[in-house]
C-alpha cells in the first residue's frame, strides 16, 4: 500500500510539471482596482492599461509590482453583460489611495499556480487544459474567484500565471 501511495504521489507530481503547475499559498493582497462590467475580452486590457495608466502615474508600476486580474463572475452562469472583471495592482498597508480608483483587499489562500505563455492561444488552451489537469492531479478547485498574476519577470519574459483556488 505504501509504495501505491508513493507511485501516486510521484504520478501526480508528473501531472503538475507537465502543465507548469505548483501549490502556492498567497497572502492576503490589499489591492487598487479598476473594474470593468460586461462581456469578458477586448474590454479587459482596456481595464488593466486604465489600471497601469493610474499606478504609472502614482509611481506604483515597478519591476516589483504585482498586477491581478480578476474574473469575478462564471460566464456560464452569469448573463455576460453582467460579468465583472477587475484589473487591479498589489499596495501596500500603508499606500494612501484617492477616490479616482477602488479599493479592494484578496484574502490568502492556496492555489494551483499554472505558468504559461502570454499570448492569446496560449491562454486559451491553458483554459482548456487546466482544469482537466487540476481534476486528473488530485486536487479540486475551491468556490473563488481564479486569478491572472502578472509580475516584472514574468512579463519581461513573455508569461503570465493563472492561479486556481484550491479547496483544503
Amino acid at each position: 500500500m505504501i509504495a501505491f501511495e508513493m507511485y501516486l504521489q510521484y504520478d501526480l507530481r508528473k501531472e503538475c510539471e507537465a502543465m507548469n503547475m505548483k501549490v502556492e499559498t498567497l497572502p492576503t493582497y490589499r489591492m487598487a482596482f479598476v473594474r470593468q462590467v460586461g462581456p469578458y475580452g477586448p474590454a479587459n486590457i482596456q481595464a488593466m492599461e486604465k489600471l497601469k495608466k493610474w499606478a504609472e502615474a502614482n509611481h506604483l508600476l515597478t519591476d516589483s509590482a504585482v498586477l491581478l486580474g480578476i474574473p469575478q463572475d462564471n460566464p456560464e452562469t452569469t448573463r455576460p453583460e453582467d460579468c465583472r472583471y477587475d484589473a487591479c495592482i498589489v499596495i501596500s498597508e500603508d499606500y494612501r489611495i484617492d477616490d479616482s480608483i477602488g479599493e479592494s483587499e484578496l484574502p490568502g489562500r492556496t492555489y494551483a499556480v499554472f505558468k504559461i505563455k502570454h499570448t492569446a492561444e496560449a491562454i486559451q488552451k491553458a483554459w482548456t487544459e487546466i482544469l482537466p489537469a487540476l481534476q486528473n492531479s488530485g486536487y479540486q478547485m475551491d468556490n473563488h474567484p481564479i486569478i491572472e498574476r502578472y509580475t516584472g519577470e514574468l512579463v519581461n519574459n513573455d508569461y503570465c500565471e493563472i492561479c486556481v483556488p484550491l479547496k483544503a
